[in-house]
């Protein structure tokens, strides 16, 4: 059967996009539109999972299958769904406190288990559905309603925690670099097992301009460094500044200095993440920040097919279970 050609406006529910003006989830919520005709999947084979925050209202605006459930909760919904169905594609639409704070654990698991779905990480570091709190991802020193004389905590690198989780495939895109972030969702997408995608998405009401050095276009040539696997890693407007590995630390070298060749080479293949991790601990505004994907290993066995391959293994070994044999089998005693 021939699949119907769609277009990004059929990815487009009835629903009022209730966003602030400005906000840079419109961005994302764009290329998303635009990417999801390309993967040739039926609108009818994809959901979309959020947890609880301004990214959650997500599925609402996506005419696919849905759900808004439970905050921090949305990787245990998507365990239960690809498990069962995994026939779908499934994606994880969360925010910096709904992942990565009351939702930490169950992130971190959805990570290791390598799971076929792919996590859309929206970053502002702030709170902003309940108005205005710090959250996981703010910096130390930030004042906030709820940290009027500065935060006290050291932020959450999510791509550092990816990467020690051993997730297969780690990324980040800007909300204002749009053919970026989109081919990065592509790159997502297609990838067999956990993909997250950091997006920096900027909160222009309350924390507005917060990632200004990596969103606007007159900064962001030399405060991001944009990764290309088997390239050398090379920024700055005018492309004169490169990453060197020197003994056991990255540093910014000059090629006036240096020659291409002794710059580091990105290889987001490599299943050994130290590279990788050394990487995504590089911040602005000591070193750019990078943007592109860390790190995509091919070939790990997924938890949906790893459980799936179980079951059909328990049927043809056990015969199709009985529920009510089960129930009443074994050690069981009758209370008078």
């Amino acid at each position: 059967m021939t699949l119907p050609v769609l277009k990004a406006a059929d990815f487009a529910s009835t629903q009022e996009v209730r966003w602030c003006p400005g906000c840079g989830d419109y961005s994302i919520l764009a290329q998303m539109k635009k990417v999801l005709p390309d993967l040739g999947v039926p609108r009818e084979k994809i959901v979309f999972i959020s947890g609880i925050g301004c990214s959650s209202r997500f599925p609402y605006y996506m005419n696919t299958y849905g759900m808004h459930s439970i905050h921090g909760r949305a990787p245990t919904f998507a365990t239960g769904l690809k498990s069962t169905r995994p026939d779908l594609m499934v994606w994880v639409i969360t925010g910096d406190g709904d992942a990565l704070s009351i939702g930490g654990n169950h992130f971190i698991h959805l990570l290791r288990r390598n799971l076929d779905v792919n996590i859309v990480l929206f970053n502002n570091r702030i709170y902003g559905l309940t108005k205005g709190q710090y959250s996981p991802t703010s910096v130390e020193g930030q004042v906030t309603k709820s940290t009027p004389m500065g935060a006290i905590d050291h932020p959450i690198n999510p791509l550092s925690l990816a990467l020690g989780a051993e997730a297969t495939f780690v990324a980040r895109s800007i909300d204002a670099y749009v053919t970026h972030l989109g081919e990065t969702l592509k790159r997502a997408a297609e990838h067999k097992g956990t993909s997250l995608v950091e997006v920096y998405q900027n909160c222009n009401v309350f924390n507005d301009g917060a990632m200004a050095y990596a969103q606007e276009k007159g900064q962001r040539a030399d405060n991001v460094i944009e990764l290309e696997h088997g390239k050398p890693l090379i920024f700055g407007k005018d492309r004169d500044k490169g990453i060197r590995l020197i003994g056991t630390h990255l540093a910014v070298v000059s090629l006036k200095d240096t020659a291409i060749d002794d710059l580091l080479i990105h290889d987001e293949r490599d299943p050994n993440p130290s590279l990788q991790m050394m990487l995504a601990r590089m911040r602005h505004p000591e070193m750019p920040e990078p943007i592109g994907v860390l790190r995509a290993v091919a070939g790990v066995p997924t938890y949906d097919d790893q459980i799936n391959h179980q079951v059909e293994l328990a049927k043809t070994q056990r015969g199709i279970g009985d529920l009510q044999a089960l129930v009443s089998a074994g050690e069981t005693w009758v209370v008078p």
